[in-house]
């Protein structure tokens, strides 16, 4: 039996900082340089950090659920990701952040179902996207979509864990002010 994963353990920290890579286990890389703006997207097993930089103000959004070795100094906020969540923030008068985060703990066959459509989705709109198997084998999944747009970037991060049946949504919008 698959042993349940403590949601309680995920979080999101947003920073007014950059984050060093060498800190994670960093699968997949994605940077957009658009209107002056920079976006990189990093996937990991389980997590997902996105950077937002534009003019002098820079903006970290980090979801895990490693319990240390994560960076304290820049924190702005820190919040569980279990249940529903919304969070905004404001950079300065240029940058504006918001996201909301869902987190579900499915039955074995909904959540092989999710799997397959969150998954399928990964691929045919080449999203940042590793796969791996947990210990007992089941199918686990971290996805980053990124939409570019002229001020803002929209971006749809999936975790799907298989012990417990843990399904993590979270919807950002990063947005630069001229």
């Amino acid at each position: 039996m698959k042993s349940p994963v403590n949601l309680q353990a995920y979080r999101l920290i947003l920073y007014k900082r950059a984050l060093h890579p060498e800190l994670f286990r960093v699968k997949g890389r994605r940077v957009i340089r658009h209107e002056g703006y920079e976006f990189e997207g990093w996937i990991m097993p389980g997590s997902h950090l996105m950077r937002f930089q534009f003019a002098d103000h820079c903006g970290t959004e980090l979801i895990t659920d490693l319990e240390e070795g994560i960076p304290d100094r820049g924190v702005l906020a820190a919040l569980p990701c279990a249940g529903e969540r919304d969070h905004d923030h404001t950079f300065g008068d240029r940058l504006k952040y918001c996201v909301t985060i869902q987190t579900e703990q499915l039955p074995e066959s909904l959540y092989r179902a999710t799997y397959q459509e969150l998954t399928a989705f990964g691929v045919e709109s080449k999203a940042l996207m590793h796969t791996w198997n947990d210990d007992d084998g089941g199918r686990c999944a971290s996805i980053l979509d990124v939409q570019r747009f002229r001020n803002e970037v929209h971006a749809q991060a999936y975790h799907l864990i298989a012990a417990g049946g843990v399904v993590l949504r979270s919807q950002t919008i990063f947005e630069a002010k001229a």
